[in-house]
């Protein structure tokens, strides 16, 4: 007699386990297991175990015994499309997480953008799997029938549903964002797929070594039952293993578990290429134990349906450790399940369904409002799945559930193809072909399920409804599906939204909707307007996030970054409500200008993102011209000469790093921005010039940050991308300032050479005349009897010393260049500036000012004294000219390691700005004609040159007065190393 469990002992197994797993889950959000345990690609790939549900712990030997081999379909139909991932998933992934569509009718309803297509997808969804949910519940409450001979096993099975509820909630629906991702979920159902392995696989070992005794006594068995090898061969030749492997094969894109763990539940998009060959070992790991486990259910002679051999042999073989672990294994794999389906149903249910028919108030916490709907949301789904059960009243078969719900959802396999490789399909082909494809399914699968209904005639033809016959249906409805779909496609017209996404989705993809311009023109006006719908915390919340996930500032203002703000809020707003609402609220709220005489253009700074994240994928031709059109990029990039790319209305598209070093603006933060919007002077300088008439403008002089460059400016006009006719601009930008200073110093040393030889050719001319003329005058001076002749002799010998200091001054500033033997000789600047002081105060001529020398007799330069003494009375009597009487003016020094610092500053009227930049030239002169000569500062300025120094001037020299001048010269320090010996 089997060994009868008591159904209390099951119950108590059933919330351990369910409890087990919600901590494993509670632990993973809390952050306790390592975040690197958390995203490795294992845990991704076991999640998808959950495909792995109730079926295929007990169905698929059910599916063995009544197909053979063909059993094997189940898994490997999966398996091929997780091996064509590149071409197949990873499309879809990546416009997943782009566009944040959480299902399938999110898919389809930005893909075709119609609310319709979202809301039908829905519903058949809904219904199709309304079989594959009610399996579940079959499988647990036969599983306790089983084990406890108990019949009340719709109690349990409500009892069950209750469970599964409430850990769908704390699972999926526990906080208050409806878009984040749910680690907790994801590692749990890892372990989900981990305990269904084990399970499933002790159970194929106890079978090989237990009932058989090892491979030895399998395959004596086998050989005095060749019926059971048979069993297994014979139907690959007649069966429908083909329709299995297709139906299975869409399911890993179209059943709502399997796009929810694969696509919405993606915590790393590189586990996916892990997955493309984890998965099918997985699936074949569990599929081992399958032969084993029908045998050994065979010559046990277990007395269960061999759906259930799983369970049953544990029974039959009195290990009741092995029932038990069996059931846990069946429990794992049907609340898996279900937990997830409910999870992805009601995400849909609530986008498509319930959104477009109310959303709530702008006064509301919308997040709250959305958490409890969709809480609502699972209960119901899990409930409508128990009235499901009930209506079929446990008498189906596990395949004829599973395959009726696995052909139904096959419908979708076309309109998910379409997304990537199908462009001219349209809304009206999807929805035709979907209606006519459930149509047929509904008529001659989901009918016998649910009625007694043996056949009904149709057009003049009696159709029968046999079990052995669902695939004739299953190819007849997938045919008619893809007949409607594609004639109502070729023979209507696409929408420009459709259009527009069809290019977003094509696998290729590498366009963009067209650049316009956002009536909203800051984060925050895109607050104000969205909190017109969704209230103003909600929408300050969203508008935030999207800054976030874009790593933009809240004073973002350029109209590139705010077009993909508007897009990021879009998608956010689709995880959240779904693609329809998202869309509605979007374009309701967030508008484009759409004045009169206005433009668009394809975006090319974002076409240059999507190439520059696509180039690897490329190939062939393709990845000929990508790579043609990089060199052609990095050569503009690497130009030594500033190149800026505008739109027609300014907008910057391009920004080479010569223009990043010229102007100090990065091209992050100004691609994408209009030109006026450029930080000053550049915003002036480009507008001005892109609104001159003139191509070319040449040393055009800038002055930033004290600084003087110049620049050559080119312009030319050129066409944007993707709309002939609608003129941008680009323009090049020299720096010419080294090639002005260049040719500044080369006019200047002209000047002094000019200068030298008009010195040496006055001092040659006028010195002779001169001096004799000297010599005349004293002679008349001494002349003792004429008074008036001694007077003006005196007065000629004056004039005579006036002229000679002239020509003396000439002399000295022709040879300052010429190096002398005391050039490197220690100079006392104390010394020197006593000696200034002390020549000037001979001339009594000019304000009576008060010398204060207050030079460090220590601070010794490396010089030539007379020079430097020189430069002093220059500097000196320039102060005393501009001061007034009693006004002091003070010499004083400074020093570092290698230089000292002379400052002589004085109180006087100051220097005009406006001169500043000329007082070093020669010749150049503010006092009265016959005072000076203009040599004085450009004397000292050429002796400091000589000597290594510099020398600045800084005036007003006194901010509060406004009045003063301060000149600094910067001299090397002498030292007994820079004297040549060293110490």
């Amino acid at each position: 007699m089997p060994t009868s469990f008591d159904l209390s002992l099951l119950i108590l197994i059933s919330v351990v386990y369910l409890l087990a797993l919600f901590g494993v889950a509670w632990i993973t959000e809390r952050g306790l297991l390592p975040r690197g345990l958390m995203r490795h690609p294992a845990i991704y790939t076991l999640s998808l175990g959950v495909y792995a549900s109730a079926w295929a712990f007990y169905g698929t030997v059910g599916l063995a015994y009544q197909y053979g081999y063909g059993f094997l379909t189940y898994y490997l139909g999966i398996c091929g499309a997780f091996l064509l991932a590149p071409v197949l998933l990873n499309p879809i992934l990546r416009i997943t997480r782009t566009y944040q569509l959480s299902s399938l009718a999110d898919l389809f309803a930005f893909r075709f953008r119609s609310t319709w297509a979202g809301t039908l997808t829905t519903l058949l969804m809904l219904i199709g799997v309304l079989p594959l949910l009610a399996l579940q519940i079959q499988a647990v409450a036969d599983s306790v029938l089983i084990l406890t001979h108990d019949p009340g096993q719709d109690s349990v099975a409500f009892g069950f549903c209750l469970l599964i509820t409430l850990f769908a909630i704390l699972f999926g629906a526990r906080h208050i964002s409806a878009r984040e991702k749910h680690e907790g979920l994801v590692f749990a159902i890892a372990f989900e797929s981990l305990v269904k392995l084990i399970a499933l696989g002790t159970v194929g070992l106890f079978a090989l070594y237990a009932v058989f005794g090892g491979p030895s006594g399998l395959e004596e068995w086998l050989s005095h039952n060749q019926q059971a090898l048979r069993t297994l061969h014979s139907p690959l030749q007649e069966g429908p293993w083909r329709t299995l492997l297709l139906v299975f094969f869409a399911a890993a894109i179209v059943m709502p578990h399997m796009y929810h763990m694969a696509f919405t539940e993606n915590l790393n998009p590189r586990a996916l290429g892990t997955a493309s060959w984890g998965l099918p070992l997985f699936l074949l790991l569990m599929s081992l134990a399958v032969p084993p486990i029908l045998w050994a259910g065979l010559h046990l002679d277990v007395p269960t349906n061999p759906e259930y051999f799983t369970l049953g042999l544990g029974v039959a073989a009195g290990a009741d450790w092995l029932s038990l672990l069996a059931f846990v294994g069946g429990l794992s794999a049907a609340s898996g399940l279900i937990i997830v389906v409910t999870l992805a149903l009601s995400g849909m249910v609530l986008n498509h369904l319930v959104l477009p028919v109310y959303q709530p108030s702008a006064d509301n916490n919308i997040y709250r409002w959305l958490l409890w709907t969709r809480r609502s949301l699972i209960a119901a789904i899990i409930m409508g799945s128990y009235g499901f059960y009930r209506l079929l009243g446990a008498e189906q078969d596990l395949a004829n559930l599973g395959i009726a719900s696995f052909v139904a959802t096959v419908q979708f396999l076309p309109g998910a193809l379409s997304v990537l490789y199908w462009p001219q399909a349209n809304r009206r082909g999807f929805i035709g072909g979907l209606v006519a494809g459930m149509l047929v399914w509904s008529v001659t699968l989901l009918l016998p399920l649910i009625s007694e209904l043996s056949g009904i005639r149709l057009l003049g033809l009696n159709l029968s409804f046999n079990p052995d016959t669902w695939h004739i249906a299953a190819i007849t409805s997938l045919t008619v599906n893809i007949v409607v779909f594609t004639l109502v496609s070729l023979f209507t017209q696409r929408s420009a939204e459709e259009q527009s996404a069809a290019e977003a989705c094509s696998v290729d993809n590498v366009s963009r909707p067209q650049r316009m311009e956002l009536v909203a023109s800051s984060p925050q006006e895109f607050a104000q307007q969205l909190a017109k719908p969704l209230g103003n915390k909600t929408a300050q919340q969203e508008v935030e996030q999207a800054l976030r996930d874009l790593k933009l500032p809240f004073d973002e203002r350029r109209p590139y970054a705010l077009r993909r703000l508007r897009d990021r809020l879009e998608a956010n707003l689709s995880g959240l409500m779904g693609p329809a609402v998202a869309q509605d609220i979007i374009e309701t709220f967030l508008p484009f200008k759409m004045a009169r005489g206005g433009y668009v253009t394809e975006d090319i700074h974002f076409i240059e993102s999507r190439l520059e994240d696509y180039h690897t994928r490329l190939t062939g031709l393709a990845a000929e011209l990508d790579a043609l059109r990089r060199y052609h990029r990095q050569t503009l990039q690497d130009l030594p000469m500033g190149v800026c790319s505008l739109a027609k209305d300014n907008e910057v598209l391009m920004w080479n790093r010569a223009m990043q070093t010229l102007t100090g603006i990065s091209a992050d933060s100004v691609v994408g921005s209009r030109l006026e919007s450029l930080p000053a002077p550049w915003n002036q300088v480009l507008q001005r010039f892109v609104e001159d008439q003139s191509a070319h403008v040449h040393k055009q002089k800038l002055v930033l940050n004290g600084q003087t460059q110049w620049l050559n400016l080119h312009k030319a006009a050129i066409d944007e991308p993707g709309n002939i006719g609608n003129s941008g601009l680009v323009l090049l930008i020299e720096d010419q300032t080294e090639t002005q200073m260049l040719e500044d110093e080369l006019m200047h040393s002209e000047r002094l050479a000019s200068i030298g030889r008009l010195a040496a050719g006055v001092a040659h001319e006028i010195g002779n005349p001169i001096t004799g003329i000297a010599c005349l005058a004293q002679n008349l001076r001494e002349e003792p009897d004429l008074e008036e002749a001694r007077v003006a002799a005196e007065q000629i010998i004056e004039q005579t010393r006036r002229v000679s200091r002239i020509v003396q001054s000439l002399v000295n500033f022709a040879h300052v260049g010429s190096r002398h033997n005391n050039a490197n000789e220690e100079v006392d600047l104390a010394a020197c500036c006593n000696e200034a002081i002390h020549l000037l105060s001979l001339n009594r001529k000019g304000p009576e000012v008060i010398y204060v020398n207050l030079c460090n007799p220590e601070h010794r330069v490396v010089g030539d004294s007379q020079h430097l003494v020189q430069v002093l009375i220059n500097l000196l009597g320039n102060a005393r000219d501009a001061s007034r009487d009693g006004d002091r003016i003070t010499i004083q020094t400074q020093h570092n390691e290698h230089q000292v610092l002379l400052m002589v500053e004085d109180q006087g009227s100051g220097i005009d700005k406006a001169i500043m930049d000329r007082m070093f030239e020669p010749f150049f002169t503010t006092k009265d004609p016959g005072t000076g000569t203009g040599l004085g500062l450009a004397l000292v300025y050429s002796i400091v040159e000589e000597h290594y120094g510099q020398i600045t001037v800084e005036s007003p020299a006194d901010s509060v007065t406004q009045r003063g001048t301060r000149f600094i010269i910067t001299l090397p320090r002498y030292s007994v190393l820079s004297n040549g010996v060293i110490t």
